[in-house]
């Protein structure tokens, strides 16, 4: 064969690897609605967010449904809005991590799942490949850090999205929608933040969640971690406050 044809097949493999890696996406598609899981979350999430899974099984039809929906609908980045794309991969997260609690209840913890799917010990219950997105196998772990992470420069959605623990930020009980994301996302930014049995916030200190040291990167690109504190705390904190980190429970919230 010659050089020219085999610079050829090898371009033409890397391009059909590339569609077919952290893509997630596909042309010609409509941003679907998200009735169907705004119904769910009013149903079976409380106000403090914790989550009645048992509804959810009971509700299990229409949770599939839901998510076939988004499988079948990943987004057209070049069609689609910004806060459409973003509305869809929020509730996109939160609805296949209760489908994931569904379809192994009972459990104590998510990352008790790691094991029983017999992940590799380096990676995590987060990287498993459970759902299509577009037709490609895809995990939790993408959607946050390839996609919500890298593709949006919004630190709220750390407050947005829920990993079915208690020390997560609480699941909404009410799905994400284009047309007053950010009206959703400052208050559920105000609530984690202003929640003391996730934030203990006075003026000379502040005991917080891990949250803000696992990602003291998204919360500090326009200044320091305070800074970002008091645009949603209702105690401000003095600059020179001294910063702590609070155990993170991961049990199920429920």
């Amino acid at each position: 064969m010659k050089l020219s044809k085999i610079i050829f097949f090898f371009t033409l493999s890397l391009l059909l690897f590339s569609c077919q890696s952290s893509t997630l996406g596909l042309a010609g598609t409509t941003p679907p609605s998200h009735a169907i899981w705004d119904q769910l979350v009013r149903a079976h999430v409380k106000s403090n967010g914790m989550v009645d899974y048992k509804g959810f099984i009971k509700d299990k039809a229409k949770l599939e449904q839901y998510t076939k929906l988004l499988s079948e609908n990943a987004p057209d980045r070049k069609t689609w809005s910004k806060n459409q794309q973003l509305a869809y991969w929020i509730n996109a997260y939160n609805a296949f991590t209760v489908k994931l609690i569904v379809d192994n209840y009972p459990v104590n913890s998510i990352r008790d799942l790691g094991p029983k799917f017999k992940i590799p010990m380096l990676k995590d219950v987060w990287h498993y490949k459970f759902f299509k997105i577009g037709g490609v196998e895809s995990s939790l772990d993408e959607i946050e850090h390839s996609i919500l992470r890298k593709e949006f420069d919004e630190p709220r959605i750390h407050f947005a999205i829920n990993c079915a623990s208690v020390s997560c930020p609480p699941l909404l009980n009410e799905a994400f929608i284009a047309e007053k994301i950010d009206s959703q996302l400052t208050k559920v930014a105000t609530a984690f933040i202003n929640d003391p049995t996730r934030n203990k916030i006075t003026a000379d200190k502040a005991e917080i969640s891990s949250i803000f040291s696992w990602f003291k990167g998204d919360f500090t690109k326009k200044g320091s971690l305070i800074d970002f504190l008091n645009l949603y705390s209702k105690v401000k904190l003095k600059p020179s406050a001294k910063i702590s980190h609070m155990d993170y429970d991961w049990n199920l919230n429920e």
